[in-house]
């Protein structure tokens, strides 16, 4: 099945939080209060729609309550759902070096000398920054690249492709790459696919 980019994933659901219906909600947006701007948003397969009642911070994420959300039962069974929006709701990235991360799935990842590496499947932050997950064309399991500008100097939508360069054998094969740890991270609008 093909990634629909004309859908965007928004915000996944957590956890129930509390006895009154409230869950965790992990927000993919720039502005995480976001999330209630873009209207009634939907799960992946478009067979449920959420409408955002209230919204307030958490500790670690957003505490969320959703219309005929109104136990624990109720919040428990919604559990991991994430939450789509179409993407003619969104805003265009405001600079150059934004993208949403659903532009950059599907892209064909190059090496300076124009070898396809990869495909990326996924964008990833585990806390640290964003990381492109890069499907090998050799095969294998995924690779992470750091989504900064050392090792990821040009993204190129239009064209399908983005330049990378990959830390040494990362790909299997040996690399002479610049020094990334301090390298700045590019913007990213978080509207994560799925």
């Amino acid at each position: 099945m093909g990634y629909d980019k004309r859908r965007v994933c928004v915000a996944r659901i957590g956890t129930a939080h509390g006895v009154r219906g409230e869950v965790n909600l992990w927000s993919f947006t720039a502005d995480p209060f976001a999330v209630t701007q873009y209207g009634p948003l939907e799960s992946a397969d478009g067979a449920r729609s959420f409408e955002i009642e209230a919204l307030r911070p958490g500790k670690s994420c957003l505490v969320a309550r959703f219309a005929g959300v109104t136990d624990r039962s109720a919040a428990e069974r919604i559990n991991n759902i994430e939450l789509f929006v179409p993407r003619e709701r969104l805003p265009s990235p405001e600079a150059d070096d934004e993208f949403y991360h659903a532009d950059l799935i599907g892209l064909t990842v190059v090496d300076a000398e124009g070898v396809a590496l990869g495909c990326v499947v996924a964008v990833q932050n585990f806390g640290a920054g964003d990381l492109i997950e890069v499907a090998p064309i050799a095969g294998g399991d995924t690779v992470l690249l750091p989504f900064t500008e050392a090792v990821v100097p040009v993204v190129d939508i239009a064209g399908g492709r983005l330049l990378a360069n990959p830390p040494e054998g990362i790909f299997g094969e040996d690399r002479d790459v610049p020094p990334h740890a301090a390298a700045p991270t590019r913007s990213v609008p978080k509207a994560k696919p799925r």
